[in-house]
């Protein structure tokens, strides 16, 4: 059977440019991204989690991959309604995780 390929990327103008993403998929670790790179791995047919994590929040999504599919996610590594607020008052704030899969 021919093996799919899975691409996560990190470029969406939205990312805070800061911190890596960490990719894992089933349980086991496939490596991280920062802004502007991606990771691209070939992956057996089937069903798969897919989990981003930026260290403090992640997000798993399942997926089914076809033979010879090229199964893409789009990350970003976005901040919320109250990280800027935070960041001026404690010189941190909190960053979250968006995962969308692309056409």
């Amino acid at each position: 059977m021919k093996p799919a390929t899975l691409t996560v990327t990190r470029a969406d103008p939205a990312d805070v440019k800061q911190r890596q993403l960490v990719i894992s998929l089933n349980g086991k670790r496939l490596g991280e991204i920062l802004f502007g790179q991606s990771l691209t791995r070939e992956i057996s047919p089937g069903p798969h989690r897919l989990r981003v994590s930026n260290t403090l929040v992640w997000k798993t999504l399942s997926f089914d991959a076809k033979p010879g599919e090229d199964v893409r996610f789009e990350t970003i590594n976005r901040p919320g309604r109250l990280t800027y607020p935070m960041m001026i008052v404690m010189g941190v704030g909190p960053l979250y995780v968006t995962v969308r899969r692309a056409s």
